[in-house]
């Protein structure tokens, strides 16, 4: 597994800590967690944004 160094400010980083140890999990395994969250929303973003951009074409176009 590949390593990655970010940087973010320290009450911050207490924050991420303090959910993973409420939930038992390491650090990283709440991160993976939430970026693989974010990338799934931004997916539906997109696919929604293009359903409707066809829907508005298909319309334009009858």
């Amino acid at each position: 597994m590949a390593r990655v160094l970010i940087s973010m400010p320290e009450d911050f980083l207490s924050k991420i800590d303090q959910v993973a140890d409420d939930e038992k999990r390491s650090r990283s395994e709440l991160i993976r967690e939430a970026l693989r969250t974010y990338i799934y929303k931004q997916k539906v973003r997109q696919s929604t944004t293009s359903a409707r951009n066809a829907e508005i074409l298909e319309s334009l176009l009858e």
